[in-house]
């Protein structure tokens, strides 16, 4: 499936060095699965999924990530990510993965004080989430070359070596599919859009210094570590 879009952040993708993905919009799914909904201190039923939007330029390899400013409680939360190939609006929960060119591991990186606060005062949670270098993604596999199962599959996340995050993606309150027919009543779907899908419980704060990795089974494991913010 060739992409028009110009690329703005390019990803490698796995299957074939010489393929970039270019990255257009960044979607991400809040509270989808029910123990993260709960140590958040929600209601865990199948309500209708929202999102909340990041700018492309979040989007970075792996590697070292700068602790940001202004933060004081910077979080990692782990994710699969699923990259938009193909044009759609208001799709039918059938026809979704049609429109799947590939999936990576990631991270949606949170500075969780702001994210509260804002979430206290009623207001958007853009300085919580929207910041630099906050959405890591590893490469992409294309859909359907590795046998990859979007549906089930263990997701895990370690810090320096020690599990803070592990569920299946059968655990999804909102499937892959669901969640692209769904974000498709909302926006056309354009090739170069990320979905981030949601993080399972045990999100925790990092440190200067730390090292952070993402595995779910069948894709390339996400490596970054925690640097000083640059000047």
């Amino acid at each position: 499936m060739t992409l028009a879009f110009q690329p703005t952040a390019p990803i490698l993708a796995a299957t074939d060095a010489k393929v970039q993905f270019p990255v257009r919009r960044v979607f991400c799914v809040g509270r989808n699965y029910a123990a993260h909904a709960r140590e958040m201190g929600r209601d865990p039923d199948r309500e209708p999924p929202f999102f909340f939007t990041a700018w492309a330029e979040t989007v970075v390899p792996g590697g070292i990530i700068a602790y940001p400013q202004s933060t004081a409680n910077y979080h990692y939360e782990a994710e699969l990510v699923v990259a938009i190939g193909k044009s759609g609006r208001n799709l039918a929960v059938a026809d979704a993965m049609d429109h799947v060119w590939g999936y990576a591991t990631g991270l949606d990186m949170t500075r969780r004080d702001l994210q509260l606060e804002a979430r206290e005062q009623g207001r958007p949670w853009d300085t919580g989430k929207n910041v630099e270098q906050s959405s890591p993604l590893g490469v992409i596999h294309k859909a359907g070359s590795d046998g990859f199962n979007p549906d089930k599959g263990a997701i895990r996340l370690t810090v320096n070596g020690d599990v803070r995050q592990e569920a299946d993606l059968a655990d999804l309150i909102w499937p892959v599919a669901d969640v692209i027919a769904y974000l498709s009543t909302l926006y056309r779907l354009e090739p170069g859009d990320l979905i981030y899908t949601g993080t399972p419980a045990g999100v925790g704060a990092v440190v200067e210094g730390d090292e952070i990795t993402v595995s779910i089974d069948g894709l390339t494991p996400l490596s970054v570590k925690i640097g000083p913010l640059a000047t």
